[in-house]
């Protein structure tokens, strides 16, 4: 048997146990199939903003170079090192002709169960569209929640679906759904050298998203307003919620708004600023800005709602507040934080290596129950062409 042969057709979680019989070396990648399928409102990665689909590319990114078969169920216009299956031509949001996202996702979807016998896992990052038609083959799905799940509507369909394994990315995210089938909590991740770093104190506090009631700019600007500060605002704009809510407090030359900026713009934006304000105002499922920011080394200010106590080390890469008052209290403390002590957290907690190998560890504990019962197999067995191969083990 040739080493090359029996790392390609290891089944996972093996590897221990097939080392001590002298037959290889432990193999610490072990190769599987994976499909990711991600939103089609954004590209893979996306141009400005997109959360999700920007988690998706870091996580697919990883995932190939840990020398795993990736497939991106995506938009034709998504870049990846995988193999890209392009469910529409563009992003939807980009598209004028598209009026309804619906029968788009739904295409994909039907897409992906043609071909889901190719995969040893399919991991899905598109809510609940998949639930009805991947119900027979729970077992060798994941499905990442990206967004608020304490929405009453929820409850009766993942009771109905409780065999399908879901993946919170954060512990507080899960709480409103404690019956629900959750079998990992993964944080997010985004590669180490994203983000350069910048230790000089910042000259203004920063707010960086989404113009949305959730998100309250009008809290940013009214706390970097009573502290004496100079505010910047890079953010996608909810246009009615902008124009009646947000424009009529830009009106001074120390609130500044830019609009959205691209990754590149976005190092600049964090690295120089002071400290980032995350004055949400709603249960945030995780809050990808914030770990955006320690990686520029900028601590964050920050509202005591939802993830966000799970995110950031109160006192060390940022403060917890309760309200306006608080926070303008506490604005000047911050600016003092160590910003090489915020980055070094960044890179022990929230690399997107750390959250890849935290997907791995889950596909393989899924794939091991998949076996565990004698209900399945790995694809891998049947792609063999034959030869004196190693089988996976099924008890």
């Amino acid at each position: 048997m040739s080493s090359a042969t029996s790392k390609s057709t290891l089944w996972p979680g093996d590897e221990d146990e097939v080392s001590m019989l002298g037959v290889l070396p432990p193999c610490p990648r072990c190769h599987m199939k994976i499909a990711q399928v991600a939103p089609l409102v954004e590209c893979v990665p996306p141009r400005l903003y997109g959360g999700t689909e920007r988690i998706v590319s870091y996580l697919t990114e990883e995932l190939v170079t840990l020398g795993h078969d990736v497939t991106l169920f995506a938009s034709g216009d998504s870049i990846t090192g995988a193999e890209l299956v392009p469910c529409c031509i563009r992003a939807l949001r980009l598209d004028p002709a598209v009026r309804d996202v619906n029968p788009h996702v739904m295409l994909m979807t039907d897409m992906v169960r043609e071909r889901a016998e190719e995969f040893d896992v399919l991991h899905f990052h598109i809510d609940l569209f998949h639930f009805p038609l991947f119900r027979s083959l729970a077992a060798r799905t994941l499905t990442t929640l990206h967004g608020r799940q304490d929405l009453e509507d929820l409850k009766p369909f993942y009771s109905r679906f409780g065999a399908m394994p879901l993946v919170s990315i954060s512990n507080n995210q899960r709480k409103p759904l404690p019956h629900a089938n959750f079998v990992k909590t993964i944080h997010h991740g985004i590669p180490a050298d994203l983000h350069r770093p910048s230790f000089e104190p910042g000259s203004y506090v920063a707010f960086l998203g989404r113009i949305s009631p959730e998100k309250r700019p009008d809290r940013a600007i009214r706390i970097a307003r009573a502290a004496g500060m100079a505010l910047k605002i890079a953010a996608k704009v909810d246009e009615d919620y902008f124009r009646h809510k947000i424009l009529p407090l830009i009106d001074g030359p120390e609130i500044k708004f830019i609009g959205e900026i691209n990754e590149r713009e976005k190092t600049k934006f964090l690295g120089e600023a002071a400290a980032l304000l995350f004055p949400v105002d709603w249960p945030e499922p995780f809050g990808l800005v914030m770990i955006e920011a320690m990686a520029c080394g900028t601590p964050v200010l920050a509202f005591r709602c939802g993830s966000i106590p799970e995110v950031i080390d109160d006192g060390i890469t940022g403060t917890l507040v309760d309200s306006e008052e608080e926070a303008i209290a506490t604005l000047p403390g911050i600016l003092t934080y160590d910003r090489h002590v915020v980055r070094r957290r960044f890179e022990e907690r929230f690399t997107s290596a750390r959250m890849a190998k935290d997907c791995v560890s889950t596909y393989r504990k899924l794939l091991r129950a998949r076996t565990g019962n004698g209900k399945a197999q790995s694809t891998w067995a049947r792609r063999l062409d034959g030869g004196n191969i190693l089988t996976p083990r099924v008890d």
